[in-house]
Order: C-alpha cells, then structure tokens, then sequence
C-alpha cells in the first residue's frame, strides 16, 4: 500500500501537545506488500472443484448437485458451474440426476494406485538388497513379453548392464529362462519363435531342442541359474513367483568369482520373499 506524505513543505515549530496520563502507544506499521499471505497464492475455483470430487467419491451409488454443493459448504449456482465442468473434462458424469466419478478420475486413482504397488515393491527390493548384498531384480511375462520392472543395486554391487536385450535374449539368463520356465509348451515355442535361440556367450545354449528340453526338466519352484550365458564374469539366479494367471521372477546377479555364493543367495531371497509375500501378494502384479 502506498503511503501518503503529510509532512508540510516548509519547517514549521512544533506545537505543544496536551498532556495525558494515558501512554501513547505507538502505531506498528502496514505489513509491506510483498508479504503476502500464503492463501493468496492459492487458486480457490481448483479447490472448491477438488471438495466437490472428494464429496462425489464418497457416494457409491451417486449423488445429486444440491446435496454435493450442501456437503462442500458451496452456493448451489456455484457447485452447478463446477459440476458441468468437471462432467465435460471426464472427471465426474451424471446420470439421471445423479453424479459418480468419471473415467478420468478412475485413470488418476489407478495410476496412484499403481505407483503405491511399484514403491512397495521397489522398497521390497531394496531391503533384500541390503540384507543380501546382491543386485535384486523383479521381472514379469506380459503380453507375450519379457520385463524388468524394477532393478535395485548399488554402486558397489552393480546390476548386469544390459547390452544385449533382455526381451529377446530370454533364453540366455535366468530371468528369462525362469519365466519360459512358468508357461505351457506351446506359449515357450512361441516365445522361442519369435526369439529364437542364439550364442551370447560361449555358454549360451546352443539351439532351441536343447532349451526347451531344459526348460521342462526345471522344477516348478526350484530356484533358475545360469552362469556366464548372458554376459562373461556374471552369474544369475533366479526364483519363480507366480500370482494368478501371471509369471513372475526375482532374480540376483554376482561376479563370476563370486559364483560359490550364488545358491545360498539365492536361498536367502527365497526366504525372504516367503515371509513378504503374503504383503506383496497385491503389490507384486504391477
């Protein structure tokens, strides 16, 4: 706020005040302008159309405007204006009077929903990391489709670098081979079709018989290795976790001349994941 100044143009004495027992208490001055209130950074159409979302959420069965605009403590004009807009944007729809969440609004709790799952898991890995001190990967077979979805290491455990695609080199590390592992033989031929067996490495299975042959000597939860098949100087293992319809691994590398450690590694994951799998048994489908 500007200030005015009274002060005359010419020096004039100054008069005498009257006294008075009563202290004069001197006047604070204005706040300056650039203090100003957080509130006024803050949009209040976004957060009258936010109660209103978290008013919707909370029917089930749907709720007309006048009670939405009465439990967000809006003037109905007001929430009317909000709902349409929020119904245009595909936030909220109204049928027969009545307003539900719409399918923008389910995408949003979806997506937080899914990185909730991905945070849980990641946390998951990087504790097995930490107790093990392995590299630890999780990793699913989708849509016909080898994915790693999360990896945790540590610069002085580092994870295998990934110089030939692990979607397509599936059968030469454990992660892959563990996967092929959990489906049917027709789903492996496929797979194998179209990504067919190649050398990697010297170690790399050689020809497709010979893996699908060992693909189906593999026990069902019996923990996957592969030594040095994928990349010279490592070695993997990995363990088959199956939720529902969906084949799932978690798998650890080591230094080749860390090999002697690898089963009981491995081992430990195992047991680890029992006793959090009961957790992650939602978390792991992500």
């Amino acid at each position: 706020m500007a200030t005015v100044d009274t002060a005359p143009s010419e020096p004039q004495a100054p008069l005498e005040q009257p006294r008075s027992s009563v202290p004069q208490v001197p006047r604070q001055a204005a706040p300056a302008s650039a203090e100003q209130p957080q509130s006024a950074t803050l949009i209040g159409s976004v957060q009258r159309a936010m109660r209103l979302l978290e008013c919707v959420a909370e029917h089930e069965y749907g709720a007309p405007a006048k009670q939405l605009a009465r439990e967000a403590g809006l003037a109905l004009p007001t929430a009317y204006h909000l709902l349409r807009t929020l119904v245009h944007e595909g936030y909220l729809r109204r049928d027969k009077g009545l307003f539900f969440l719409g399918e923008a609004a389910v995408r949003l709790s979806s997506s937080a929903a899914e990185q909730k799952r991905r945070s849980t898991v990641a946390d998951a890995l990087a504790q097995w990391r930490d107790a093990i001190g392995v590299p630890v990967y999780y990793a699913q077979y989708r849509d016909g489709e080898i994915e790693v979805m999360c990896v945790s290491d540590t610069p002085g455990n580092p994870a295998v670098e990934e110089w030939a695609d692990f979607r397509e080199t599936g059968h030469a590390h454990a992660i892959g081979q563990c996967l092929l592992s959990q489906l049917d033989e027709d789903a492996r031929r496929d797979h194998l079709d179209r990504h067919p067996v190649e050398s990697i490495t010297p170690y790399t299975v050689r020809d497709t018989r010979t893996m699908l042959q060992r693909l189906e000597r593999t026990r069902r939860m019996d923990p996957v290795t592969e030594r040095q098949e994928y990349a010279l100087g490592t070695v993997c293992a990995a363990i088959p976790i199956t939720v529902g319809t969906t084949a799932a691994t978690m798998a650890i590398s080591l230094p080749a001349h860390q090999a002697d450690r690898l089963l009981s590694a491995v081992l430990q994951l195992q047991e680890e994941i029992g006793r959090l799998l009961g957790s992650l048994s939602i978390s792991i489908s992500i």
